[in-house]
């Protein structure tokens, strides 16, 4: 028989807490809470450490101190490698401003090409190529999903296009098409344009690889959303467009995004054709110079943009992290 004041084992008493017994009203930690997570944080969350440890985190005035420490150091470290005397044929050589310059305006009289108006060329051609490439590669990813048995034969030569398009090097396929396909002497075909065998080269591969990014994120929408739309009478292709799609591109748009800041450093593949854009451009200017400078010119040009794009991509990321996380914790 109980007796008042004297707790009996077994039994959870008010107000005490008990092993693995859940009190009424207590806060209980996220799904994805971790250890050392800051309080002020959603559920307590924090981006997962792959560099696990055992003293407490830095927070508040020592965090930025130690973090300004770090960075002032590393920055250093870089700035006394470069301005050693060890150094100097590398600072000659692909730091000199004066033939950044050269590099940069051109100079037609002594044969230099300018590295700014080439570079303008790789942005037009992977422009161009993206608006193709994203097109292409849903119809890729579409005929891939079918299931009809008169489309067999087009689903198997997706599938084996996919496996080539991915499996050899760009710059080979570019030397295949940019020498071969003039080679054949085909009207209409042989006569064209490095340029346009180049941007044919760049849709041939990237299609592939977005057709992937393509059908993963269609195959990643839950087959419940499709019989929904269908219970209410949309058809196959209303349904693909207005319900599949839109969120097929929201679950993969980061991977979307990697690809074209992919595509746009691999328009400087074209250079092997002779296409005179931002990297054959610094050749040639090395070669007249004797200097590679330009080469560094042309690779500041390009961080411009991979950049930017690169860091637009993980807000993209961030944002939708947030979003499945406000969706799993609400």
């Amino acid at each position: 028989m109980a007796q008042p004041g004297v707790a009996q084992p077994g039994v959870a008493q008010p107000g005490v807490a008990q092993p693995g017994v859940t009190q009424p009203g207590a806060s209980q930690p996220g799904p994805l809470a971790v250890a050392g997570a800051d309080p002020g944080s959603p559920d307590g969350e924090l981006p997962i450490s792959l560099f696990s440890s055992h003293r407490p985190r830095l927070r508040g005035r020592a965090g930025t101190v130690a973090s300004t420490l770090s960075t002032v150091a590393m920055i250093g470290l870089i700035v006394a490698l470069v301005a050693s005397n060890a150094a100097g044929p590398f600072r000659n050589g692909f730091l000199n401003l004066h033939q950044m310059w050269i590099a940069f305006v051109g100079d037609p009289s002594r044969g230099i090409l300018s590295v700014g108006k080439g570079f303008v060329l790789n942005i037009w051609l992977s422009l161009v190529c993206e608006a193709i490439v994203l097109v292409l590669a849903l119809g890729i990813a579409s005929l891939r999903l079918t299931r009809e048995p008169v489309l067999l034969p087009f689903r198997a030569l997706a599938i084996a296009y996919t496996d080539f398009a991915r499996g050899v090097p760009v710059i080979l396929v570019m030397l295949w098409v940019g020498f071969g396909v003039p080679s054949l002497n085909l009207r209409g075909v042989s006569s064209q344009s490095p340029v346009v065998y180049a941007g044919f080269v760049l849709v041939f591969s990237y299609s592939a690889y977005v057709a992937e990014v393509y059908r993963a994120g269609l195959l990643s929408v839950p087959r419940a959303q499709i019989q929904a739309a269908r219970s209410l009478g949309l058809s196959s292709r209303t349904t693909l467009y207005r319900v599949v799609l839109p969120q097929a591109v929201r679950n993969v748009l980061p991977a979307l995004l990697n690809d074209f800041t992919s595509l746009q450093k691999d328009t400087a593949i074209v250079s092997t054709l002779g296409v005179a854009e931002a990297v054959h451009s610094a050749q040639i200017a090395g070669g007249v110079e004797f200097n590679y400078s330009g080469f560094t010119i042309a690779s500041i040009l390009f961080l411009l943009i991979t950049i930017p794009l690169t860091r637009y991509t993980d807000r993209i990321m961030n944002r939708d992290r947030n979003r499945r996380l406000a969706g799993t914790t609400a």
